[in-house]
């Protein structure tokens, strides 16, 4: 039962917002009783813990198979935002955003792991499409790594990205193009142009 309401929870708060979701609605959508929910998590803080640490897990799987197929690194990057996108992102609400605002100890602590997965894989893509020749010899990985997290956390606040004005799969879309315009060789931008244009027709 335990796993269920994780289950349960993590779709609910990714799909309604972390704040917005109330333990009487977890218990409504699951047909149990509050007291359930309460018997495996003594509070919403506890279920938002854990359900973050569920949705990370799933993140990571997803990620780690993507990096197992061992394309060539631009369109690896493409292919784990859209895994992320399709399976971690809503146009309507902004999870990351409530779960910074009202559980930022649990927020810290997740962006904190997200950062550790985030460099063992962007150093292992920037260090193939350099020995591809997609990206530039002389690349520090470890700052570009640190600019691309730090990139992909900015364009999610709200403040300076406001969801009225910046759609998220076309804001994705264009921070990945910046990103890999600059670090790329020649080479590496025909790629990029190559699958842009497939992604297009």
């Amino acid at each position: 039962m335990k796993y269920k309401i994780l289950n349960k929870a993590s779709e609910m708060f990714l799909n309604l917002g972390f704040k917005s979701v109330t333990m009487d609605d977890i218990a409504s959508a699951l047909g149990v009783s509050k007291k359930t929910i309460y018997s495996h998590f003594a509070n919403k803080n506890k279920l938002v813990e854990e359900s973050t640490s569920l949705i990370f897990e799933k993140v990571c799987q997803g990620i780690n198979f993507i990096c197992g197929k061992e394309e060539n690194s631009i369109k690896e990057l493409f292919e784990i935002k859209k895994f992320v996108f399709t399976n971690f992102s809503n146009e309507n609400i902004s999870p990351q955003h409530q779960l910074q605002k009202f559980f930022p100890e649990i927020h810290q602590k997740m962006k904190n792991k997200h950062f550790g997965m985030m460099k063992a894989c962007i150093e292992k893509n920037l260090k193939r499409g350099i020995k591809d020749g997609l990206f530039l010899p002389n690349l520090n990985t470890d700052f570009v790594t640190r600019i691309y997290f730090t990139g992909i956390n900015g364009i999610k606040d709200e403040h300076i990205f406001p969801e009225k004005e910046f759609r998220k799969k076309e804001l994705m879309t264009d921070y990945l193009q910046y990103h890999i315009k600059a670090i790329s060789t020649t080479k590496g931008i025909e790629k990029l142009e190559q699958i842009i244009n497939n992604k297009q027709n």
